[in-house]
């Protein structure tokens, strides 16, 4: 049995003076630069201009690098996606035995030649690897009150895999706080999945226990502890399961179990490796409302372009890791509502920097956000984004474990990575909005900066540099018409033209939702007014919705007949 050490939780309650000035950093920094736009305008017009102008170009050159790394990950989604990777593990398998595989290499095929070299490597030992025959993936799907209709998809996507479904141990952790529903559906689900495989089992997530807040992270951890106990009861080794944890709209690609079999049996530094899908909300795209739509297509592509940066990359929504690993890590976070990227960071600091993300290139499919109206649609939105912005409480945590003698990793290999995480969320809430507004906001307060040529030129160099800045977004919607899924046969092709007219909203999305979001999460935490409630983003299916809308429609008629 692996001993637990300590996983430096998140705080809880009163925070020390240095948590809280990281913690009101965010939160002051984006407010501050909002307010500078504003501020150099009054004061001094032509400050303000180069201000604006520093921040715009700062956003065009990252644009550039977007666009490069949109079109090399596209690439490498489409190539890993023809991989055999049930045939590689077999060579594995082979190798592991003494023996080269019989077929030759197609050196045309997706990292081909580092293949084969890894296969002579084995078969020389001069790479060591677990045998490949006795790995386990445990699947967790975390649900809290979803349908029926929402989680059995997610349950046929694992057993349709290309992996041997003997060696798949999923457990459906759902939540007691679900109510009676959910229980329901959990009951009837492992009705029909007994002996789909190795094992199917159902754990419901007791409400209210002590030192968690409502969450996904107490929930996947208490269904973690019970799989260690039933490998313990099995005699299966950790170093032998691999952990995936799904959401209850989640659907792996095919060959996603045998690719991470195969990442994580060729690295010798595999416990302290996590392995991360690219996640594309397109399972329910031409369901979801338009600006609903950009926002799950901008998120899309936002993890592919992640892919390609493995240096910055982190865990997120979807992702697996050894269940050695989990064990001294003690889990996952019951302490924060982005369990996800802040697994990361327990990892980071718990083997002491030596930490790394392997990107995995395909997909694992999620829904758009979708409720029954688009009310509903639109708030429940928001608060998906918020939580995400909300990964702005992992920077104190970071902070202090770098800047104190706490510190158990590389200075400057810690700072770069603290840099970045404040970078990014300070970026994400400032960059649209003064984009936006930035170029107007001299020549409106101060009528002093119409004299000033550049001040003057101020708005029309910004569209120029935006109509550049548009070659990004055309490639986006090219790559995007490549990436959907078929168009369901209830649309004509009209859907198809909306698809593309709904860029236009994308000005809109970004200032409302991305922009806004991250800005109430980091008020959040500037103001101490903790979010440390999960809100579970709602998944209806299109006939979920059809049948509230049908169901709306007779309680108009029914209080139009009570009138009369």
């Amino acid at each position: 049995m692996t001993r637990i050490v300590d996983d430096r939780e998140l705080p809880l309650g009163k925070r020390t003076k240095l948590y809280r000035f990281f913690e009101i950093l965010p939160g002051f920094l984006t407010y501050s630069m909002l307010a500078l736009v504003v501020i150099l305008s009054i004061v001094q017009p032509l400050w303000a201009a180069i201000y604006i102008l520093l921040v715009i170009l700062a956003m065009f050159v990252r644009a550039i690098g977007v666009a490069y790394r949109t079109i090399h990950g596209h690439q490498a989604l489409v190539a890993a996606q023809k991989v055999d990777w049930s045939q590689r593990l077999h060579d594995l398998a082979q190798a592991y035995r003494g023996k080269l595989p019989s077929h030759k290499a197609d050196s045309r095929v997706f990292e081909s030649r580092r293949h084969a070299a890894i296969v002579r490597a084995v078969v020389d030992r001069k790479l060591s690897i677990p045998n490949p025959e006795l790995i386990y993936h445990a699947v967790i799907i975390a649900a809290y009150n979803e349908s029926y209709d929402v989680i059995k998809p997610t349950i046929e996507s694992v057993r349709a895999t290309t992996y041997d479904n003997d060696k798949l141990i999923v457990y459906l952790a759902y939540e007691e706080r679900g109510g009676e529903s959910i229980e329901k559906t959990a009951q009837r689900l492992k009705k029909e999945y007994a002996s789909a495989f190795k094992t199917f089992q159902i754990i419901k997530h007791p409400k209210d226990l002590p030192d968690e807040i409502p969450g996904k992270g107490p929930n996947i951890t208490y269904a973690g502890k019970k799989l260690q106990a039933w490998c313990d009861r099995q005699h299966i080794p950790y170093d032998d399961v691999i952990v995936t944890t799904l959401d209850s709209d989640n659907r792996p690609y095919p060959s996603y179990f045998d690719y991470v079999s195969y990442e994580y049996l060729v690295r010798p530094n595999r416990e302290r490796l996590s392995y991360q899908p690219i996640a594309l909300y397109f399972g329910n795209i031409w369901d979801a409302p338009a600006p609903m739509r950009v926002l799950a297509t901008g998120n899309s592509f936002w993890t592919v372009i992640s892919s390609m940066r493995p240096h910055t990359l982190r865990n997120f929504a979807a992702h697996s890791q050894p269940l050695s690993a989990l064990v001294k890590i003690n889990y996952w976070s019951k302490r924060s509502i982005v369990e996800d990227g802040h697994q990361y960071w327990r990892s980071y600091f718990y083997y002491n920097g030596d930490y790394g993300v392997v990107p995995i290139h395909v997909p694992i499919y999620q829904d758009a956000v979708m409720a029954d109206t688009f009310r509903k649609t639109a708030i429940a939105q928001f608060k998906q984004l918020r939580r995400w912005g909300y990964g702005a409480s992992d920077i104190p945590y970071v902070a202090v474990r770098i800047f104190t003698r706490a510190r158990t990793v590389p200075f400057w290999e810690g700072f770069a990575r603290f840099w970045r995480l404040l970078d990014g969320h300070v970026s994400l809430s400032t960059s649209a909005i003064i984009v936006a507004f930035g170029g107007w906001v001299p020549l409106l307060l101060n009528r002093e900066a119409s004299r000033n040529y550049t001040v003057h030129s101020l708005p029309i160099v910004i569209s120029y540099i935006q109509s550049i800045a548009l070659i990004g977004l055309f490639i986006t919607i090219l790559l995007m018409m490549k990436m959907l899924p078929p168009r369901p046969a209830r649309y004509k092709r009209r859907r198809t033209i909306a698809m593309i007219l709904q860029w236009f909203l994308m000005p809109v999305t970004a200032i409302c939702y991305g922009a806004l979001a991250p800005i109430n999460a980091q008020t959040h935490l500037l103001l101490g007014k903790y979010l440390e409630s999960f809100d579970v983003t709602d998944k209806a299916t299109f006939a979920s919705r059809e049948k509230a809308k049908k169901n709306k429609g007779r309680r108009r008629i029914r209080m139009k007949k009570q009138r009369k």
